[in-house]
């Protein structure tokens, strides 16, 4: 396996960071559980069952845009999708 140093100001160049966390996030935003259990086999879960094929296409889409944008700025800070 290769490693690849990772610009350090740019730390939502990986699809959990822009799209998967946030979505997991906002089903489980405000809302109270029993245990730490019923958040994994529940919400996170139904989270995860209701992403669409559609929705991770289109997210590696965006993923190779910003991977783009971090190259072509040298590893710089940049603003915007």
């Amino acid at each position: 396996m290769t490693t690849v140093p990772h610009p350090p100001y740019s730390p939502d160049l990986t699809p959990c960071d822009f799209f998967l966390f946030p979505r997991m996030k906002r089903n489980v935003k405000g809302k109270r559980f029993a245990d730490i259990d019923e958040v994994k086999k529940k919400k996170l879960t139904e989270a995860l069952a209701g992403i669409l094929k559609n929705e991770f296409k289109k997210c590696f889409k965006n993923w190779n845009k910003r991977l783009d944008k971090c190259i072509n700025s040298n590893g710089e800070y940049f603003k915007g999708d």
